[in-house]
């Protein structure tokens, strides 16, 4: 059996699973990783990814369905994050309203098989 993934790769490979024209929250994606309460750090990981990796990273938003702001010192760097977010969010027919998404309508709901939670290490 293999070992569980690490933390960084577990994000990513669930982030990389969500489908377009859906989204997950922060919160979601740290506790299918097995690491509840850690919706922070699933940001941070976002945060630190270059141009190339290709993972859906604009599917991941907060609890409210909004788009998070950038913060912190490289939020001058990120201007326009947000609204790069919500157009290809968009694009994929996500509607937004008063500046939201729908989480009853839109959220991934995952079957995650055993194959795939021995990937996950739970």
């Amino acid at each position: 059996m293999k070992p569980p993934l690490p933390f960084r790769q577990r994000i990513l490979e669930l982030i990389a699973r969500i489908p377009a024209g859906q989204v997950a929250t922060y919160g979601q994606i740290a506790m299918l990783a097995g690491y509840p309460r850690r919706a922070r750090h699933v940001g941070f990981t976002l945060a630190s990814l270059g141009p190339e990796q290709a993972v859906p990273w604009h599917r991941v938003i907060n609890a409210q369905g909004r788009v998070s702001p950038r913060g912190g010192r490289s939020a001058r760097r990120q201007e326009g994050v947000e609204q790069l977010q919500e157009r290809l969010l968009k694009a994929e027919g996500l509607p937004f309203k008063r500046g939201r998404i729908d989480l009853e309508r839109f959220r991934w709901e995952p079957v995650i098989d055993r194959r795939w939670a021995r990937v996950l290490g739970q």
